[in-house]
């Protein structure tokens, strides 16, 4: 009985996912140019709470959150194209090995002169949060659209 499960599993390919659009790069690629004009008014206002290195430390912080974001999503897209289990795998695996990078990061340049702790620890939290708050808005999670919900020109072939 479990071999015939299995061989009928294989034959569906029930533990293959269709590598259909890479959302995973769209969503992030998304996430960054959102971030773009947001940039100049985080790390001015760290610089005017925090000062110079407050500034510095904000930007790093932007520059840390972008990198974690293009690497889920080359993990996810990596994992995808071979199974859905390893996609499973690499979502949770994948978070905590970004975690521990992040913290092993923050480890390594906590001591150095320019940074600013709190500066940088508050722009992680907040970029972090607001990018996935803000990309919501804008994420399909239908079949029809799977990434980004097209605008309502795109959906009329590019009439208005």
């Amino acid at each position: 009985m479990t071999a015939d499960v299995g061989r009928r599993a294989a034959k569906d390919n029930l533990f293959t996912a269709d590598p259909g659009p890479a959302v995973e790069a769209q969503i992030t690629a998304d996430m960054a140019r959102r971030m773009v004009p947001v940039l100049p008014v985080l790390v001015l206002a760290a610089g005017l709470i925090w000062g110079a290195d407050g500034a510095v430390s904000a930007a790093f912080a932007v520059a840390l959150v972008l990198g974690n974001l293009a690497l889920s999503a080359a993990l996810l897209g990596w994992a995808a194209r071979i199974s859905l289990p390893l996609l499973m795998a690499a979502a949770l695996g994948g978070f905590a090995m970004r975690l521990f990078l992040i913290t092993a990061i923050f480890l390594l340049v906590k001591d150095q002169p320019w940074v600013d702790v709190p500066a940088l620890g508050f722009s992680l939290i907040i970029t972090h949060l607001g990018l996935l708050i803000w990309e919501t808005r804008h994420v399909s999670a239908s079949l029809a659209f799977p990434g980004l919900k097209p605008t309502p020109s795109k959906l009329a072939g590019g009439r208005r």
